[in-house]
């Protein structure tokens, strides 16, 4: 939640149950982290530490031997196969963060706890006296944040494919009223492992390699297929898919559809999706959610103890377990409607809500920490609507939902009064946003900034756009960089690092005094980059690693974090790898407002106390010291944060 926007609906009084905790206690604005991204904030609200102590700098963490990245969470071990058939060991998954949890430390004194959806808690870890629901990066079956597919009559056959973002779309071809598909579920790991061991290679393939990938990128995946029957006249279709019939009228969703991906006849993997007949009029047009990890049935472990999430299916039926729960990719991507969007998102908000009522209910807890992200989704793909000077404001979806942002705030006001009534008005209380937002009206192509600057440079043509299987799937993500010249790359959401000697496989800046010299001249002319429309500073801070952080994971920080002015964000295209011509450009997305590359020191989240707290300038470090104090457990000497009371 952005600060400004709690501020002023408490004082129109539309955020009652808030500011009635704010009235025993206060609200203030909460010093987020370098940079206020999501998965760094949390990381540091669990952890009470810096970023250099937890080490979760970014969404991503990139490979020094080949540059490649990867979602910067989690460190993947495959499974391994006897005669490429036969299972002997299951993948592994371990958190790449470090600190310990607040959680954790208490759990150890004796402190029981209920953890539900806190990003940076996938996969899930040993909690102590306590249960965790886990959260961000959890995955979809694919292993993304959220892979949506789109059936359509209307889509040409150079439409189909994979979107820049994270979506798969199919044309429908119907013989008659029937037409057979298939929905693409997760990469076969054997085919995968075959795929990293060509990307692992290096930043520079060959043509054999490049044909090779290709070949086994299109073959990775595995399918479940079904048919569709449509009823013209009617406005509906029947999907049969996994021996069931799911007859749809235009406009409706599908129940929760159980699936089985079948990678050999030995290893299944199961999942859970939901299905969204948008058009059977003229054309034909089918949505199908990211594919989930069924609670009860994981491929992984998304809880602790393990059976914790199934235990909570049995007793409320189907919820989404994806980290990312709401529909942003096929509303950015013009795969969906605002209301749809809108639609859906209260459902992923009531999801989450009803699991952290059961477990307030249940009582079994000392602390409960239950996160909620609808109020971050939302400012995300409809700030647009609230900002006339943002180049996707449309005046007459402004009148239809411009108040999205304000009913989802109001929709958390309510669960708060929800929560405070069940457990009575004396249990403390810390309502906490871990940033604030801004509107995202320009793009920044970062390294093409580089490349025009001479810090990085490209051989060969220009590359094209690149698209998120460039980085998640077998797709080249550093196309046509010359790293024998290159001395600085830009990756994830403004973070720069140097191609530094003994570090990166073909780094060419030494350690020492030449890296400070360059830290200190990018910093300069970074802070000069303007807006060639009207000279308005992009940049409001350039901040040098060893400035900003310390501790044991110092090493793996970027060497500068870029702190962007209102208005301005580091572009897809930079967080994809790609250097498109053009420096700063219009967003034209319907992700139209941002928080991650922004300057720290603009972008504060929230706290709002039902008990005064010992300062007016909090920090979200302080939270995992304020716990701990309050359940009289030793803080760490290790923990930058303080108390708050």
């Amino acid at each position: 939640m952005d600060p400004h926007l709690v501020e002023r609906w408490m004082r129109e009084g539309k955020l009652p149950n808030l500011s009635a905790l704010a009235a025993r206690g206060g609200m203030f604005p909460l010093a987020t982290t370098h940079s206020p991204e999501s998965p760094t904030a949390w990381a540091s609200f669990a952890t009470g530490v810096n970023a250099g102590k937890h080490n979760i700098y970014d969404f991503l963490v990139r490979d020094t031997t080949t540059y490649l990245p990867d979602l910067g969470m989690v460190k993947r071990t495959p499974p391994t196969f006897l005669f490429n058939y036969i299972p002997t060991s299951k993948p592994k998954l371990e958190s790449i963060r470090g600190g310990t949890s607040f959680w954790v430390t208490a759990g150890k004194s004796g402190v029981q706890s209920s953890i539900l959806t806190v990003p940076v808690t996938f996969p899930p870890e040993t909690v102590p006296n306590g249960e965790m629901l886990a959260g961000l990066p959890l995955p979809d079956i694919r292993g993304t944040m959220g892979t949506f597919s789109y059936y359509a009559t209307d889509l040409s056959r150079y439409e189909e494919g994979n979107t820049e973002m994270g979506g798969i779309l199919r044309r429908l071809v119907f013989e008659g009223d029937v037409a057979n598909s298939e929905l693409v579920g997760p990469p076969n790991p054997l085919v995968r492992q075959k795929v990293e061991a060509i990307r692992r290679k290096g930043p520079t393939l060959s043509e054999a390699d490049r044909a090779q990938l290709a070949e086994l990128q299109a073959a990775q995946d595995v399918h479940v297929p079904f048919t569709i029957r449509w009823d013209r006249g009617a406005k509906a279709a029947t999907v049969e898919i996994e021996g069931e019939s799911i007859k749809l009228t235009q406009g409706q969703w599908s129940p929760w559809i159980d699936l089985t991906f079948t990678i050999n006849m030995l290893v299944r993997v199961h999942g859970m999706a939901q299905m969204l007949l948008m058009n059977a009029g003229n054309e034909l047009q089918l949505y199908v959610s990211p594919v989930n990890f069924k609670p009860d049935n994981p491929p992984l472990p998304i809880s602790y103890p393990d059976s914790f999430a199934g235990d909570l299916f049995k007793r409320l039926g189907y919820y989404r377990t994806l980290g990312w729960a709401e529909a942003t990719w096929p509303l950015n991507e013009d795969r969906m409607d605002e209301k749809t969007f809108m639609d859906d998102l209260f459902v992923a908000f009531n999801d989450r809500a009803k699991v952290i009522l059961d477990r307030v209910d249940a009582k079994n807890w000392d602390v409960l920490v239950g996160v909620i992200e609808s109020t971050d989704r939302v400012q995300h793909m409809m700030w647009r609507l609230t900002d006339p000077k943002h180049p996707m404001y449309d005046a007459k979806l402004a009148a239809q939902f411009g108040d999205s942002i304000e009913r989802v705030y109001r929709r958390a006001d309510e669960f708060v009064g929800e929560v405070v009534k069940r457990i009575g008005p004396d249990v403390p209380v810390l309502v906490v946003s871990d940033h604030g937002f801004h509107s995202w009206r320009k793009a920044v192509n970062l390294d093409t900034w580089l490349v025009q600057n001479g810090y990085m440079v490209l051989q060969g043509q220009q590359p094209g756009d690149k698209k998120l299987a460039d980085l998640f799937g077998g797709g080249t993500f550093w196309e046509n960089v010359d790293w024998s010249r290159t001395r600085a790359y830009a990756m994830g959401i403004g973070q720069i690092y140097f191609n530094l000697r003994g570090r990166e496989a073909k780094g060419i800046v030494s350690p020492g005094a030449e890296a400070k010299q360059l830290a200190d001249e990018l910093s300069a002319k970074l802070l000069t980059l303007k807006d060639p429309e009207d000279g308005t500073a992009i940049i409001r801070a350039v901040y040098k690693r060893d400035d900003i952080y310390s501790g044991e994971y110092l090493q793996n920080a970027a060497e500068l974090q870029v702190g962007m002015n209102e208005g301005y964000r580091v572009s897809w295209q930079t967080t994809l790898g790609g250097s498109p011509q053009g420096i700063v450009y219009p967003n034209t997305k319907k992700w139209s407002a941002d928080h991650g590359g922004y300057d720290f020191a603009i972008t504060s989240g929230v706290l709002v106390s039902n008990r005064a707290i010992g300062t007016t300038a909090p920090r979200i470090i302080d939270i995992a010291p304020t716990v701990l104090k309050y359940f009289g457990v030793t803080i760490p000497a290790d923990i930058d944060g303080k108390p708050l009371f």
